[in-house]
């Protein structure tokens, strides 16, 4: 069994109307995640908006999800600014957070030895166990697979990645020499078959905020050795995959059209975030409609 489960979703931040936090409507949406297939809830990740999120919001926000959900918390805490994401990791820790993520430093792009010091710092600042978040298309640096290494048999506690650098074939060789017990996620939906195919234990999703319960099946199916099944399932999966980011309504703009479209008060992105493009809200129900979740009314 994944330490975190296998279908994690990577949370939307509910903000009002005004764009102040709503943390009962986090709340409420972690509930909803929790009983429509989600084993576990990512929170102030990229999809959560934590560029746009104080210290404090993303503090409250962990603390409001926690509290209000039985399934593992796994809290974003990553900078490229070291100080600040040892103090994330800290500050996360103690409002009862089961895990950290922590992304690649970005921006400033350091070495491949500057982001093992990194890591390093992150996990020693907890005894929680840490995720490295590998996203290059948004860092502009890969962690390169020997570093990853390094990290995954000289540090204890990092404990897996999520892996978004697209490239199913070098994460086969990172499973192949990692240690027993470090766990890659899908940080990918649409490369998620591809990378239970090489070893990786789950997804933290996107499109898992309506295709909780599909995502589950998939992988349950391709476990038992049913890959047709799986490829099945992921097949009907494309519509969502194509819906949840894009040029002109990236993630997490379309997320937060569907789950308004499902009913639940997450409001609007923050700035930058904030323009959505004209017909987002037909794409999104003709997307749903496409879904067991959608079929169900």
């Amino acid at each position: 069994m994944a330490r975190f489960g296998k279908v994690l979703t990577a949370m939307v931040t509910p903000f009002r109307d005004d764009g102040s936090l709503d943390l009962g409507a986090a709340a409420v949406l972690a509930r909803w995640l929790a009983d429509n297939g989600s084993d576990g809830l990512v929170v102030a990740g990229t999809t959560g908006e934590a560029p746009t999120l104080t210290h404090d919001e993303q503090i409250e926000l962990i603390g409001a999800v926690v509290s209000a959900v039985d399934v593992p918390v796994v809290a974003g805490a990553g900078s490229n600014d070291t100080a600040a994401a040892v103090e994330l990791t800290e500050r996360a820790a103690e409002a009862g957070a089961g895990g950290i993520l922590s992304v690649a430093p970005y921006y400033n792009r350091p070495s491949q030895a500057g982001m093992a010091r990194h890591f390093s710092a992150v996990a020693a600042a907890t005894r929680l166990p840490v995720l490295i978040y590998d996203i290059p298309v948004r860092t502009g640096r890969k962690v390169d697979t020997a570093t990853l290494l390094e990290l995954a048999h000289g540090v204890a506690n990092i404990a897996g990645i999520k892996d978004a650098a697209g490239d199913p074939a070098e994460t086969a060789q990172l499973i192949a020499q990692a240690p027993d017990g470090f766990e890659v996620y899908s940080g990918d939906d649409s490369l998620t078959l591809p990378l239970l195919a090489v070893g990786a234990v789950g997804v933290i999703g996107v499109a898992t905020h309506w295709t909780g319960a599909e995502h589950a099946d998939m992988i349950a199916a391709f476990e038992r050795g049913d890959v047709a099944a799986a490829r099945r399932i992921n097949a009907g999966l494309q519509p969502s995959f194509n819906y949840e980011t894009g040029l002109a309504a990236p993630n997490p703009v379309p997320a937060k059209a569907m789950m308004r479209r499902i009913g639940l008060p997450v409001g609007h992105c923050r700035p930058p975030l904030d323009v959505e493009p004209d017909g987002l809200a037909a794409a999104a129900a003709a997307v749903l409609a496409g879904t067991r979740l959608g079929a169900q009314g």
